[in-house]
């Protein structure tokens, strides 16, 4: 492969904007084309009076050295540790989380922790198939008294689909930290067990997520990224993206493609379209919204924790980040904000709920939990975002694996991001996958 003429670069998010920094650093042309009129598509920082909150309880992981120095040298001083734990909010108990043995006996009870540290031990020496669903490892991996207090409804809750459809892999890194043998030596040492399951430590800017977008956007430059505009076709020969749609009038001629956008969307704009059996898949795997509903109040602090999840089904919210907790700059001296997260489907009922009404759901709930109190409200904002994570549900991995094996047909056509490539991916990832993909054009394969 020669070095591209020009790179098309579909969606102005992390992953779009990592392959333009990188293309950038190496001198290749490049256009980012963004839908809407900012950039940083899901991973941005919102401003609301002199408050400033992300579009979801973000944080940059410390997962791949090359990655983090690059952040570090865009972001420089305004780049912090942080170190908060998260937890779980529990019959108006705090819980660690990812979970601690020593914590969970002091907050369920001796019986109880005794009950659920049985089942731990007993569900580890039984062999169990943890391929097929996210409801088998946790079961497996927890026992049935943490699994059914902490992990399926939760989880039921953020995916929408019940956890005997959802595929394993669903749990992640952090769930799976907490071993047997992790469990025994913190149960028998306490606090002196080294436990590496637990997770407080992350980067995160001054100034909010944001931040590292902007600066990825800032060194693509503002005449590489064309905001407001949407790509409504895919125009190709069968092995070539030749050409893309955008507003639905404007045709541009393509040398290499990188798509970002979700991938059920893209082959759906595929003109001609693609065979049926590629179409019924692209159907089949669909994406979760998310409704974020920030409070701010005329309140020093609530939580003391990075992001506090709600597994009870009570809630319609998964988790609620305190952005002050992350950096003081996120609110105004002596004030702060609670955002909530409620995922959906669009044909839920509260997806299409006015606003007002949202607010008063959230904060009605928050007012009974004695979280904070009427007067202390100085306003509220709603958020929403369409397309927030792919849902991974039992044979994702097939569908996915032969939708690939169709767009590897097209020469010119690379895929990125969590939406673009349909994986559970985070900040660190797409800026990696962006690296990856300009190294392929600058060092091909096989010279």
């Amino acid at each position: 492969m020669s070095k591209p003429a020009h790179i098309t670069i579909l969606g102005g998010g992390p992953a779009g904007l990592a392959v333009g920094y990188y293309a950038k650093r190496y001198g290749l042309p490049f256009t980012i084309y963004e839908t809407s009129n900012r950039i940083g598509g899901n991973s941005i920082t919102l401003k609301h009076g002199d408050f400033l909150f992300d579009s979801g309880a973000h944080r940059f992981h410390d997962k791949d050295a090359e990655v983090t120095k690059e952040v570090k040298k865009l972001l420089e001083e305004d780049l912090k540790e942080i170190n908060m734990p998260s937890q779980i909010y529990h019959n108006g108990k705090f819980i660690n989380f990812p979970l601690s043995p020593l914590n969970l006996m002091k907050n369920l009870g001796l019986y109880t922790f005794i009950k659920a540290a049985v089942e731990v031990v007993h569900s580890r020496l039984r062999t169990r198939e943890l391929n097929r669903s996210f409801e088998i490892f946790a079961l497996h991996t927890y026992g049935s008294t943490i699994a059914n207090l902490f992990l399926l409804n939760f989880s039921e809750k953020l995916w929408g689909v019940s956890c005997n459809r959802l595929s394993s892999r669903t749990a992640g890194e952090r769930l799976k930290r907490l071993n047997l043998k992790t469990f025994l030596m913190e149960t028998i040492f306490g606090r002196k067990a080294k436990t590496e399951h637990l997770e407080g430590s992350f980067y995160y800017p001054e100034m909010g997520i944001g931040a590292i977008t902007e600066k990825l956007a800032g060194f693509c430059g503002e005449g590489n990224i064309l905001r407001n505009s949407k790509i409504t076709k895919i125009l190709h020969n069968h092995t070539q993206i030749q050409a893309v749609e955008v507003n639905g009038k404007e045709r541009i001629d393509t040398d290499e493609v990188v798509s970002t956008l979700p991938l059920n969307l893209f082959l759906q704009m595929m003109e001609p379209i693609p065979p049926e059996e590629i179409l019924l898949l692209a159907k089949s795997i669909r994406y979760r919204n998310v409704i974020l509903v920030a409070l701010f109040l005329n309140r020093k602090k609530v939580t003391e924790a990075a992001t506090v999840y709600f597994p009870d089904l009570d809630f319609p919210f998964t988790r609620i980040y305190e952005p002050k907790n992350r950096s003081t700059y996120m609110s105004p001296p002596g004030k702060t904000s609670l955002v909530t997260e409620i995922p959906c489907q669009h044909e839920d009922k509260i997806w299409s709920l006015e606003d007002d009404k949202l607010i008063q759901l959230i904060r009605s709930q928050l007012i009974q939990i004695g979280w904070i109190r009427t007067e202390e409200i100085i306003d509220a904002s709603v958020s929403k975002i369409s397309y927030g994570y792919p849902i991974l549900e039992i044979g994702f991995e097939e569908k996915v694996r032969k939708i690939n094996t169709f767009l590897e047909g097209f020469s010119n056509l690379k895929l990125s991001g969590r939406n673009g490539k349909f994986i559970y991916a985070w900040i660190h990832n797409m800026i990696k996958f962006g690296k990856e993909i300009i190294d392929e054009y600058i060092s091909p394969r096989g010279k």
